[in-house]
């Protein structure tokens, strides 16, 4: 069988904690090779190396570390093809997918290509009597990053191109359940140019999380996953001194108001609660139509798109989306729609059972509709992370802004109108923090900063954009003065610049 290993020090490493994950083809439900789980002694050896590497890296000026991350985005190019098979194998989304997941972390590679640009400091002459004030950005030193199973490229990417283009090294901790694009992103960075240990990747569960939180060595960290997982790696990131971003669940909202284009409403809602099995932090599983009408229109529309998706292999290129991850995954969904049932929301289309033909112990679940939800109930409360899409009606604009920023989460949300007062008005108004106006995903383009509020996010830096530089970086302000002429006396105040 397959070993992933860990890739320290620009190295293969075997695993030696003994302990081993197990990674699943989700088309065919069976395992198709073992991730070793590092010990806190694999993760120590990591820190090592990119501590040793980062004294170096540091001292390398930015246009030179710049030139890795343009080297890195040619070696993603050429490999595309490859790396999006590599992803969909283990993570179960169709080809298509897997290439926008890569495109867009490849994005904020593309930024971190500006970094000369982005780390100048400011400057003023003349501060006071021949007094020049002037700051200057520099790295943190070792950072790490803690990444879910649902965007093995994506993510990633938003982390240590920012990280590594600053001067920092890094240590990437990815999911366990699709570890081996991750590995095969360090293995480029390297051919790119960069120098052994400044990109490092160890896999593992909690013992590898914390250690990696508790190392005094690490000065930041990262993560992306669920809350509850979130909140625990901030408090604990934080208790060591570090600084910590950290994000976390969602449930986001799709507000339809009366004067939408109801037949491109739909189809991007679809396309946003179905896409990639429901299996996105910025998925819009929650549709909330304004006045009855609006709300029997939408349904009746979302039924005969439902009806037109196909699901599929992950190579199957006529497939809308494929297999979700895991078979516990796949339990844990299927509770949810039972869940649902009970609560009394209205199962419009039960997806539990859909099998593929000679398929059939893949991880496949069938798009699902419920009608009738209500705020109430804990699956509209709680994130479901599947292919189940809920209707949630509203009588009016003010019930229907209040649902997404009443909920515990506060991600991303969109509304779906032509009228350009309400939807500036939603937008200014709405608890939540990221918005779509007539865009179902509103994933901010790489120069902007992703982040959400409540409990989707937890720190005070966003990922990438000029939120991310500050996260890696620390500021230095030097006030210089260049005397001329007599000693001056001592002064026994503090200084002003009268």
């Amino acid at each position: 069988m397959r070993e992933i290993t860990h890739f320290i020090d620009g190295a293969s490493v075997a695993g030696t904690s003994g302990r081993y994950g197990e990674v699943f083809n989700p088309n065919t439900g069976e395992v198709q090779a073992r991730v070793a789980l590092a010990s806190d002694a694999e993760v120590a050896n990591a820190v090592a190396a990119a501590l040793r590497a980062q004294q170096t890296w540091a001292l390398v000026n930015p246009q030179r570390r710049a030139r890795v991350m343009f080297e890195f985005k040619r070696l993603i190019e050429r490999d595309v093809d490859s790396l999006a098979e590599l992803l969909s194998s283990e993570h179960g989304k169709v080809i298509a997918d897997s290439k926008g997941d890569i495109q867009r972390g490849l994005e904020v590679i593309e930024f971190a290509c500006g970094i000369p640009h982005l780390l100048k400091g400011e400057y003023t002459e003349g501060a006071g009597p021949g007094i020049d004030v002037y700051s200057m950005r520099q790295p943190l030193g070792v950072c790490a990053g803690i990444t879910p199973f649902n965007f093995p490229g994506m993510i990633p990417m938003w982390m240590f191109g920012i990280a590594i283009a600053t001067g920092n090294t890094f240590i990437l901790k990815p999911s366990e359940k699709d570890p081996t694009l991750p590995v095969k992103l360090a293995e480029l960075m390297m051919e790119a140019g960069a120098p052994s240990g400044v990109l490092n990747v160890v896999h593992g569960d909690k013992t590898a999380v914390d250690a990696l939180l508790d190392h005094p060595d690490i000065r930041a960290v990262s993560f992306v996953g669920s809350s509850d997982i979130a909140q625990y790696v901030y408090s604990r990131g934080t208790a060591a001194g570090k600084r910590v971003q950290a994000m976390g669940g969602a449930k986001n909202h799709g507000l339809i108001l009366p004067d939408a284009d109801l037949e491109q409403a739909t189809k991007d809602i679809i396309g946003a609660a179905y896409g990639s099995a429901g299996e996105r932090c910025m998925a819009l599983p929650v549709v909330v139509p304004v006045g009855k009408k609006t709300a029997d229109e939408v349904r009746e529309r979302v039924l005969a798109e439902i009806d037109t998706l196909k699901v599929g292999l992950s190579n199957d290129p006529a497939a809308q989306y494929g297999p979700v991850v895991s078979q516990a995954h796949k339990d844990k969904i299927a509770g949810y729609i039972g869940l649902g049932v009970e609560e009394g929301a209205e199962l419009v289309v039960d997806g539990r059972g859909f099998s593929l033909q000679g398929y059939e112990k893949g991880f496949f679940i069938g798009p699902t509709l419920f009608d009738h939800v209500k705020p109430t109930m804990r699956t509209y409360q709680e994130e479901i992370f599947g292919p189940v899409l809920q209707i949630v009606r509203a009588e009016t604009f003010e019930e229907a802004i209040a649902l997404p920023s009443n909920h515990q989460y506060g991600n991303g949300v969109a509304i779906f109108t032509r009228n350009g007062r309400a939807a500036r008005e939603f937008a200014a108004r709405v608890n939540v923090g990221m918005v779509g106006i007539n865009v179902p995903i509103p994933v901010p383009v790489a120069y902007h900063s992703f982040g959400g509020w409540k409990r989707s996010a937890f720190g005070d830096a966003n990922q990438h954009g000029m939120e991310g530089v500050r996260f890696y970086t620390k500021v230095k302000t030097i006030t210089a003065r260049w005397p001329e002429g007599a000693v001056e006396d001592s002064a026994f105040v503090i200084p002003t610049m009268r």
